[in-house]
């Protein structure tokens, strides 16, 4: 007789959600180090999601944690990597995140790069040259911004216009491409910024150590798959997929590499659990988050039907996919939040959720504005319902 797989149900799910993703009550973390973790790694496109996404997960919320963890103790590790995107991850991880996703992204990195220079008739003498020259500079200062470098090698003054006859076209120097690609490499590092915590205005340094170039990519891409499964599932091919950029048959390599066992979801479709972590995970007390845009909960799935109503879906993202500013309640979307100009934060809810989660909620949202209090954030990707509430239209 053939054994029956085991099932896994939305609602299962959801909890799983809460519990990994330390939403839940007691499950919030002491560490900015215990967060990425837990996430395999926090969204960094936008400045302000990593600070946003470790408060609402720390028991004691703080820029000052996030800082001590990204400046002075090096124990998260800001780089370029799944899916072409910046990513904060646990400094002991970024080995194994450079072999499986960063480093061929580092490689396109490098050739785009190049391709882009030629139109100035640098060829890759003269790039090495410059990128040699930047180098040292930025040996000589210890930290210092790309004005800075520029002044000392001036060849990074030199631009290329972008996007010729667009109406996005804009001239960028080279020492914007030649620094993106030290730094996808690691070679060099992102120091404090200028300016607040939301600023995304960075200055440089060099890197503690260059990342292992020899590490088997293969294996790293199993490891790395242990590691998303744990945090995101059961989670479908697709959706492995589509988190780290790779290849549909390098994520199904990856999953068998792992042993990952099939399981059946609520839709009819098939999700993957790590082969040690099929236990069912019990439904956790009731819990509301604000969590911010391209936060990584839900920006870990491809697939998000059983805690996004499709409904919803043309208000709480822009045209690209990014997901603005979230209310959830129990493993659900329910709502959206903004913060308007006078500091406020406001919100929206387009799911009933009862009068006991819409108190949490306004309690959240007052915690949340006092936190932040007197910052000002707006995100980097502006949705439609979050322009509407942050316009004071809520």
């Amino acid at each position: 007789m053939i054994a029956r797989r085991r099932a896994v149900t939305d609602a299962e799910r959801r909890a799983r959600l809460g519990v990994r993703h330390l939403l839940a009550p007691g499950t919030r973390a002491d560490r900015i180090e215990d967060v990425a973790d837990a996430l395999v790694g926090l969204h960094a496109t936008d400045p302000a999601t990593v600070y946003l996404s470790a408060a609402a997960r720390l028991a004691e919320p703080s820029v000052a944690e996030v800082e001590r963890g990204l400046y002075d103790d090096l124990t998260v590790t800001r780089m370029l990597c799944m899916r072409r995107t910046m990513f904060v991850v646990p400094t002991p991880l970024a080995p194994l995140v450079h072999a499986s996703t960063a480093r061929a992204v580092a490689a396109r990195e490098r050739a785009g790069s190049l391709a882009f220079l030629a139109q100035i008739g640098w060829d890759e003498r003269r790039y090495a040259a410059a990128e040699r020259a930047a180098l040292a500079a930025l040996a000589a200062r210890g930290v210092a911004g790309a004005a800075e470098l520029a002044r000392d090698v001036p060849e990074l003054r030199e631009k290329v216009l972008a996007s010729p006859g667009k109406s996005y076209a804009s001239w960028q120097t080279a020492g914007s491409r030649i620094l993106r690609v030290l730094a996808a490499e690691g070679r060099i590092r992102r120091a404090r910024p200028r300016g607040s915590w939301t600023s995304s205005q960075f200055r440089w340094t060099t890197a503690p150590e260059h990342p292992v170039d020899g590490a088997d990519p293969v294996a790293a891409k199993a490891a790395l798959a242990r590691r998303y499964l744990y945090a995101f599932g059961p989670a479908t091919v697709d959706d492995l997929k589509w988190w780290t950029g790779w290849t549909l048959t390098d994520a199904r390599k990856a999953l068998a590499a792992v042993g990952a066992r099939d399981v059946d979801l609520d839709d009819g479709g098939t999700g993957c659990l790590a082969p040690d972590d099929e236990a069912p995970v019990p439904a956790a007390e009731p819990w509301v988050a604000l969590l911010p845009g391209l936060d990584p909960t839900p920006m870990g799935r491809r697939h998000r039907d059983f805690y996004l109503d499709p409904a919803h879906v043309p208000a709480l993202f822009d045209r690209n996919g990014n997901i603005g500013p979230t209310v959830w309640a129990d493993g659900r979307i329910v709502g959206a939040w903004a913060q308007r100009a006078d500091g406020e934060v406001t919100y929206r809810l387009l799911t009933d959720v009862g009068a006991e989660a819409r108190e949490a909620v306004a309690v959240r949202a007052g915690e949340l504005a006092a936190w932040l209090d007197p910052t000002r954030v707006t995100p980097a990707y502006r949705t439609p319902l979050e322009r509407e509430l942050a316009g004071g239209k809520g």
